[in-house]
């Protein structure tokens, strides 16, 4: 079976590496942020017990398995956790993956999800030789959107009512979620889209990794 290493990636303002037990506190804060509820499928509300199966099972058996990797994103100088990005669905044949990224409120505007989602995708061209990275957004999802177009991705169409989201009442905005069709934009990145590592201005993109196979 064909799997990525153990890997940690560090550029100038982060280091994305395999969860850990201590990360299970802010990984259940940020899972539990209103954007993130209604862009994502985790449940609601996210628990510590989701927090702990998400970053000690399934994030090891993605990699295990060979379907993908997931890395906890976090701040170099605080070790705060920023996010994650995960690399899912792989097709080790034709040497494409899918990326999905989540940012915690209070690291948002700061260009971290760019960074963090660029350093993956140059380790996956220069590193593991692949030849395409997809992601897909919700049409209304602009932020998700501006990290795509950032990053160099082109847009190849719409899936209409392909997925769903949360959303709630604006009359209720405490109220219950509820989950609505949505079109969704896909996305790719191919080798030649990116100019080479650390060219884009992304706040920092020069990378370096560490493999600890």
């Amino acid at each position: 079976m064909t799997t990525f290493p153990d890997i940690s990636i560090s550029t100038e303002r982060l280091v994305l590496r395999a969860y850990e037990d201590t990360d299970i506190p802010e990984l259940t804060d940020m899972m539990n942020d209103d954007l993130v509820t209604a862009w994502t499928p985790v449940p609601q509300p996210y628990t510590e017990a989701d927090a702990r199966a998400f970053a000690t099972e399934f994030a090891p058996a993605e990699r295990a398995e060979g379907h993908g990797i997931v890395f906890a994103v976090t701040e170099f100088l605080t070790q705060r956790l920023v996010g994650t990005v995960h690399l899912q669905h792989t097709d080790w044949r034709t040497r494409a993956s899918t990326i999905g990224y989540t940012t915690a409120a209070w690291a948002r505007g700061e260009g971290y999800a760019s960074e963090a989602v660029l350093a993956v995708a140059q380790w996956l061209f220069d590193d593991q030789k692949f030849e395409r990275l997809e992601l897909r957004t919700a049409a209304d999802n602009t932020a998700s959107q501006q990290v795509a177009q950032k990053i160099g991705c082109i847009s190849e169409g719409v899936l209409r009512n392909a997925g769903i989201v949360r959303t709630r009442p604006d009359e209720e905005p405490a109220g219950r979620w509820a989950e609505a069709r949505t079109d969704l934009i896909v996305w790719s990145l191919l080798p030649e889209d990116l100019d080479g590592p650390g060219d884009r201005s992304t706040g920092g993109t020069d990378y370096a990794f560490a493999d600890w196979r």
